[in-house]
């Protein structure tokens, strides 16, 4: 469950960053709908996930909070993939 959230993480801050650059007028603006539509359906998806392992690793709320916050801070997605990476670490380091 952990590595389908961060694969998940990682498309949604990259679909984010694609609307901001629509915005930034970097991408046509004929790509919005399509752009808008598959970055919400990430976004419920990152959110929906967020939770689920979150409850299921046990983490704190403050924790979970970060995550949903870092959903809508640009750039904030490679400091989840990073605690996601240490996270996956030491699972298996107590797996061994």
């Amino acid at each position: 469950m952990l590595k389908n959230f961060r694969v998940i993480s990682i498309v949604e801050g990259l679909s984010y960053l694609a609307i901001l650059c629509v915005t930034l007028g970097l991408i046509s603006r004929e790509f919005v709908s399509y752009l808008g539509m598959f970055h919400g359906v990430l976004f419920l998806i990152y959110l929906a996930l967020s939770f689920i392992v979150t409850e299921k690793k046990s983490w704190s709320n403050l924790t979970w909070l970060a995550l949903c916050l870092a959903s809508i801070i640009p750039f904030a997605f490679i400091l989840v993939e990073v605690f996601i990476r240490k996270q996956l670490a030491e699972q298996e380091l107590s797996v061994v």
